[in-house]
């Protein structure tokens, strides 16, 4: 049976206080809607559509950057979730099979537990909420059971006494089949406290016509929905721990876990170390055996099998590192490859570089990749010697075992096994600096009178 998605990413947020759509704000370098999408790919689904409203333009971008193939319809109006996923409507008019409807500022439903939905929907229940205990259920929907049949889900505001006292609370994750799903909405009516057109009315209509509906729970944490800058904070917390622990459990060494920080695609093998206070943006893959040391930041690079970065290193956009390359303290690495054993090891900056195999990249180094206007690359050959200081202006190549002394500056290209010096001669003055120090301080005790 074919599973397809309608995520609902329409509403504002006003509770974060922010002009930014509440699903656009960010967990571990990820919009909210992008890892509610990620957990809703663990149902293979053959159509996805998203649901989008307040910030419609800037939602559907981020929506066709992260999955492409989704559909995007917009509900003009707010006017509840049943209106929302009605919007969906004409974007399943040819789908035959199951539907689940899932929240964009809710980014922690597990794989396991849309599984279990999608089996009891193969057992014969014919609608299926997901529900779990809530410690402080306040604010959310009861789910009204009858053994292990699901009578009706009632909105916290429209309880009775009676029903607020029951803790098995509705998440809104919902599926059914798809036809059973849009004929049930379509009965859905308004005549509740909001004005609004509620989807959790579908159970009690669905019991009505005889149908059965049936309650999958899964852990409270799941179904945390992020809908103000606390909540944010604390879903970060809760994907962070995971984090660690996933990474730990698959053999990676943190040193002070609780200080670093992952991002929602962060690919670590099993054998590598990770010192504390490391920051990990988007886009990074480090394997087996590779060292990050303290205080050191990623984002868009591949570290390489015995690599070694950092202290207080920066690897930006584009940066590789082949095996056993090293990379030292106050280093930014940008848009280079630095192959195997290469060595920058301090106060350097490499950006639109290639770095041959074990060459080595003196202190103070900066390839001048940007004229202002265009960028341009730098080539060091294999076993080159870039001495300290020296400044590469690219377009530029150094050649295979070629070398440069330090403070140079290189303008042109140097061939393999050459030596570049481009740097002023020293005049020494004899007695000089002892003069121009008495003429200076005598000028300032004149100021001072």
């Amino acid at each position: 049976m074919q599973s397809a998605l309608v995520i609902l990413a329409a509403g504002m947020g006003s509770r974060m206080k922010s002009d930014l759509p509440k699903v656009l704000h960010e967990v571990a370098g990820a919009p909210l809607l992008v890892h509610a999408m990620r957990s809703g790919a663990a149902l293979d689904p053959a159509r996805v559509v998203v649901v989008t409203g307040h910030g419609a333009e800037a939602v559907e971008a981020v929506v066709a950057k992260h999955a492409p193939d989704a559909i995007c319809v917009r509900q003009a109006e707010q006017k509840g979730t049943a209106h929302a996923v009605d919007q969906a409507r004409a974007a399943f008019a040819d789908f035959e099979g199951d539907v689940t409807v899932l929240y964009g500022d809710t980014p922690f439903i597990s794989a396991d537990t849309l599984a279990r939905m999608q089996a009891r929907r193969r057992d014969g229940a014919d609608v299926i909420v997901l529900g779990f205990e809530a410690a402080n259920p306040g604010r959310y929907g009861r789910l009204v059971t009858n053994g292990t049949t699901l009578e009706k889900i009632v909105e916290a505001k429209d309880a009775n006494p009676q029903e607020l006292a029951i803790t098995l609370c509705n998440s809104g994750v919902i599926t059914a089949d798809c036809q059973t799903l849009f004929t049930l909405i379509s009965e859905v009516g308004n005549d509740n406290a909001s004005g609004e057109y509620y989807l959790t009315d579908v159970v009690g209509l669905a019991t009505t016509k005889g149908m059965r509906a049936e309650v999958v729970t899964c852990a409270e944490v799941e179904t945390l929905g992020v809908n103000s800058r606390i909540e944010l904070d604390r879903a970060e917390q809760i994907f962070q721990t995971r984090a660690r622990q996933a990474a730990m459990e698959n053999g990676v060494t943190l040193a002070g876990s609780d200080s670093i920080y992952f991002s929602f695609d962060t690919k670590i093998a099993p054998d590598a170390w990770i010192g504390p206070n490391v920051v990990f943006g988007p886009g990074v893959r480090i394997e087996a055996g590779a060292q990050i040391r303290a205080f050191s930041h990623l984002e868009g690079c591949h570290v390489g099998p015995d690599a070694q970065v950092g202290p207080f290193a920066r690897l930006r956009p584009g940066a590789t590192l082949a095996d056993g390359a090293r990379i030292g303290n106050f280093v930014e690495i940008k848009n280079a490859n630095i192959a195997a054993g290469a060595k920058v090891n301090h106060l350097s900056y490499i950006g639109d570089a290639s770095v041959g195999a074990a060459a080595n990249i003196g202190a103070g180094t900066i390839t001048c990749n940007y004229d202002g206007v265009m960028k341009h690359r730098t080539e060091i050959g294999e076993k080159a010697f870039v001495g300290s200081n020296t400044l590469l202006i690219a377009p530029v190549r150094m050649g295979a075992e070629s070398m440069t002394a330090s403070g140079t500056v290189v303008t042109k290209n140097v061939p393999d096994g050459a030596m570049a010096i481009g740097r002023a001669e020293t005049v020494n003055k004899p007695g000089f600096a002892r003069k121009l120090m008495q003429l200076l301080r005598a000028k300032k005790a004149k100021r001072g009178r």
